[in-house]
C-alpha cells in the first residue's frame, strides 16, 4: 500500500484540516430544561448526555447556575449579604480619640521643629 506524503489519508479520516470546531449557542429555555432534568435526578448524567447531546460538564454547570439562582430568589443569599449594624457612638468616640492624638503629635513635632505647619 502506498501512503501519500502529505498525510492525506489521516486528514480524510478526520475531515478537512481547515475546518474549525464550532460551538452551539443554546437558548435559556433549553438550558433550563436540561438543568431541571439534572436536578430531578430521574436520569443519570450519561442518559441526559444522550437525550440532550450536551457535555456532562455543561449539564453540571447549568444545574449549579439554576440552583444558585433559586437560592438568590428564595432570600437565603439576601440574608447573608445584609449590612452589619454600625454603632455610631463608638465611631464618634474613635474619631475624638484620633483627633486628640493628631493634635498632640502635631504639637510635639512642632516643638521639636520637625513639622513646619504645626502651631507654636
Amino acid at each position: 500500500m502506498d501512503f501519500p506524503r502529505n498525510g492525506g489519508m489521516i486528514a480524510a479520516k478526520r475531515g478537512d484540516c481547515n475546518e474549525q470546531k464550532t460551538t452551539r449557542d443554546h437558548n435559556q429555555a433549553f438550558k433550563a430544561k436540561v438543568a431541571l432534568a439534572a436536578i430531578k435526578g430521574e436520569k443519570t448524567l450519561v442518559e441526559l448526555l444522550q437525550d440532550f447531546d450536551v457535555h456532562p460538564n455543561q449539564i453540571k454547570q447549568w444545574r449549579d447556575q439554576l440552583l444558585e439562582g433559586v437560592t438568590e430568589i428564595s432570600g437565603e443569599a439576601g440574608k447573608a449579604e445584609a449590612a452589619p449594624v454600625i454603632d455610631v457612638g463608638s465611631l464618634h468616640a474613635k474619631i475624638g480619640e484620633l483627633t486628640l492624638e493628631n493634635d498632640f503629635l502635631s504639637g510635639a513635632l512642632g516643638k521639636a521643629g520637625l513639622l513646619a505647619s504645626a502651631k507654636r
